[in-house]
């Protein structure tokens, strides 16, 4: 199939010409006919496998055939796309600019850390499409510079993470004040029981669509564990980094703190690297995915804030320092590399206390990740807690240990 066999029309088509798209990936084959047809959908497929053209695409179509005159002024806006943070957001609607160059279809985006009266004063302008993260969006509605009436497509990007980051009340507020009929597509790079159960507040016999395997990561993706001493991660990373040379190294952390702490570490050992969380403000924050992007520093310590919506051409190198403790994050994580087909490298930092987390994320991939030794930093055998009881908690991470020391390969 190709992208000029689909019913988009020449504008479209232009566009997808001049970006020299020439075949849809499975999610868009699937997606961009049902979603013209008017259908809801729940779609799954991986990071990376175009899943925003997905949706743009022929919903940028449903407005151009809508035949609405844009000139209008104060024109409210026809769709709405929900994204749950801001550089998701802020990449979506560059996305929809880019789609929609050949029309006059216009966007505006809102999120927090920003001025609220500049993004007030672009929505009382009138635009055909509202990109926004849940809270700054109730914000607008609260202050009654944004209304919802007219729209007839709204669009959950990432719904699994919204709900992660405790958007649900957001989301049912939002929900309030949205028509009854309209078209809904629902997309998530991983499924779950609240997701199932979202999907049947919001979607009426949608469309369901799954085109990878759910909760799995790109096979592009080479995954490695290595058992280390926790107290010696960053060594091993330092390591890695300077022996293979690695450039735009993603590290994920679990907290603010840790991907600090991590940062200046590396610094003290001479590689170029800043941390990037929720702590910064939104222009630092911008600067520094700036800097990443265009290799001026060499390692990013992010929070999971940082697995969704980044978008870096040919991110090679993803590390977890920590293991997530929801087991799906993991798989966000690692698809920030292995993007479109590309390949890329996977690593875990494993330590004893992280083996219950390890076994949660085998459970999801369904999927072993034997842990490997690396010469040099083998992890110390007498560290390891006594079993007091063998279904203890201590005793299951000792058998995890014992289980990964014992099977695992010595790698130079």
């Amino acid at each position: 199939m190709s992208f000029s066999s689909l019913p988009l029309g020449d504008k479209l088509q232009r566009v997808i010409a001049q970006k020299g798209y020439q075949q849809p990936t499975a999610i868009q084959a699937e997606a961009i006919p049902a979603i013209l047809a008017g259908q809801d959908i729940m779609a799954s497929a991986q990071t990376g496998t175009g899943k925003t053209a997905a949706f743009t695409l022929p919903l940028l179509q449903r407005l151009l055939d809508k035949a609405v005159d844009t000139s209008l002024p104060n024109k409210q806006p026809s769709a709405l796309i929900l994204a749950p943070t801001r550089e998701l957001a802020v990449q979506v609607n560059a996305n929809v600019g880019q789609y929609a160059a050949n029309s006059d279809i216009s966007s505006v985006v809102i999120y927090g850390g920003v001025s609220i009266d500049a993004q007030a004063t672009k929505l009382k302008a009138g635009c055909d499409i509202v990109v926004a993260t849940p809270g700054r969006l109730l914000d607008h509605l609260r202050r009654g510079s944004l209304n919802l009436s007219s729209i007839d497509y709204l669009v959950f990007d990432e719904a699994d993470r919204m709900l992660d980051m405790g958007f649900m009340d957001e989301i049912s507020a939002i929900l309030k004040q949205l028509p009854a009929k309209r078209q809904t597509l629902l997309f998530s790079a991983t499924f779950s029981s609240a997701i199932y159960d979202l999907s049947k507040k919001l979607l009426h016999k949608p469309a369901r669509i799954e085109v990878d395997k759910a909760n799995s990561a790109a096979e592009s993706v080479e995954q490695i564990v290595y058992a280390v001493d926790s107290d010696r991660k960053t060594e091993l990373l330092c390591h890695l980094i300077n022996k293979h040379d690695w450039h735009q190294v993603l590290i994920f952390s679990r907290k603010k703190q840790t991907a600090d702490s991590i940062a200046q570490k590396m610094l003290a050992a001479g590689i170029e690297t800043k941390a990037f969380h929720g702590d910064l403000g939104q222009g630092a924050r911008e600067q520094v995915l700036n800097d990443f992007k265009l290799g001026k520093i060499k390692a990013l310590v992010a929070t999971d804030v940082a697995a969704r919506g980044l978008d870096i051409v040919e991110l090679k190198y993803v590390v977890n320092y920590e293991i997530p403790f929801v087991a799906e994050d993991y798989i966000h994580r690692i698809g920030r590399t292995g993007r479109a087909g590309s390949v890329g490298k996977a690593v875990t930092l494993y330590s004893e206390d992280d083996a219950l987390l390890l076994e949660e994320v085998e459970t999801v991939l369904d999927k072993r990740l034997a842990p490997q030794w690396l010469a040099g930093f083998e992890p110390d055998l007498t560290k390891m807690e006594p079993v007091s009881r063998k279904n203890s908690k201590s005793a299951q991470r000792q058998r995890a240990k014992k289980r990964a020391l014992g099977g695992g390969k010595r790698r130079r």
